[in-house]
């Protein structure tokens, strides 16, 4: 989730009136969203993880007055003033990383909701990161899920992103759904519902993320991009814009973790990869609500992303 325009990290107080409309906003009209249910992929690798406390496993990196945690169910919203981003506590070098949200409903165009694994503080302008972003929308139109994935990328227009995109078969501004990322030294599997709709394989060590990477979650304005293009652009007087985060699972190999630490797998087998099942599952959601695929651009540049043809 790299912050194109990054808003300011200055504390900011929001109005009283947005502060109070964030009562309302998650009950609103929802967006349209498309029908059918997955294949049950036949294992949930959820569960292997306990719930953790917000509070225990991560800190504010911006914005702390658009940020509650309330009973470990964590509020950030966006205004015209500031947004609102949290970071985990420690590193890791593979893991787990999950969590439940809900998204804005109505026009949020412009407007990004984060979750994602980065190493941008330790390595800037030459770092990882491991994406799941919420595009924005306008109204009627579904939610884009944004998956990408950057390999000592730069913030200076030379960035290669790996983006995959997708409509979701639920409204995901009515309930909380769980979306999460597995990161090991083989692979990387983006999961919604323990459903996988993405698996990412190292191929080289020059296309795949092994530095450690902390844990991030944030929403903010990116309207130069975000929404068809950067067409449409945030539009304030639908503030504030709301996230909420609950249901936070995170587990693995941290950065301090010792050699011998077994990193986890999307699968019952230990060894990483995915059962029949939960392929069958991953290529109906392709098959049905894949909408955009890097590999597939023929305006890119493929010799720079080789994954693509090896």
């Amino acid at each position: 989730m790299l912050l194109r325009s990054k808003e300011s990290n200055r504390d900011m107080c929001p109005s009283a009136i947005a502060f109070l409309s964030i009562l309302t906003i998650l009950t609103a009209a929802p967006s349209r969203i498309t029908a059918g249910q997955p294949p049950w992929p036949g294992y949930r690798p959820s569960l292997r993880f306990r719930p953790i406390s917000f509070d225990q496993a991560f800190r504010n990196l911006w914005g702390p007055q658009h940020q509650i945690v309330d009973q470990n169910a964590l509020t950030i919203w966006l205004d015209s003033s500031s947004g609102s981003g949290f970071k985990s506590v420690k590193p890791f070098r593979s893991g787990y990383f999950g969590a439940s949200i809900k998204l804005h409903p109505g026009y949020t165009a412009g407007v990004i909701t984060a979750f994602y694994l980065s190493n941008s503080e330790a390595h800037p302008g030459h770092h990882d990161e491991v994406d799941i972003e919420f595009l924005g929308t306008t109204l009627g139109k579904p939610y884009v899920l944004q998956t990408n994935v950057y390999i000592r990328g730069s913030g200076d227009g030379t960035i290669i992103g790996r983006e995959m995109k997708f409509h979701l078969w639920f409204d995901p501004t009515q309930d909380f759904h769980h979306y999460a990322i597995l990161w090991s030294p083989r692979e990387i599997v983006f999961l919604v519902d323990d459903v996988p709709i993405r698996r990412y394989l190292r191929k080289s060590a020059a296309t795949f993320p092994l530095r450690p990477m902390w844990l991030y979650g944030s929403i903010w304005d990116a309207s130069s991009w975000a929404t068809e293009d950067g067409k449409y652009k945030a539009d304030y007087s639908y503030q504030p814009f709301v996230a909420k985060y609950t249901n936070f699972r995170a587990g693995g190999c941290s950065a301090y973790s010792p050699a011998w630490c077994r990193p986890v797998s999307a699968s019952p087998f230990r060894s990483g990869g995915l059962t029949r099942q939960q392929h069958m599952a991953m290529r109906w959601v392709q098959s049905r609500y894949l909408i955009y695929n890097y590999c597939w651009d023929p305006k890119r540049d493929h010799s720079l992303t080789p994954e693509c043809w090896r």
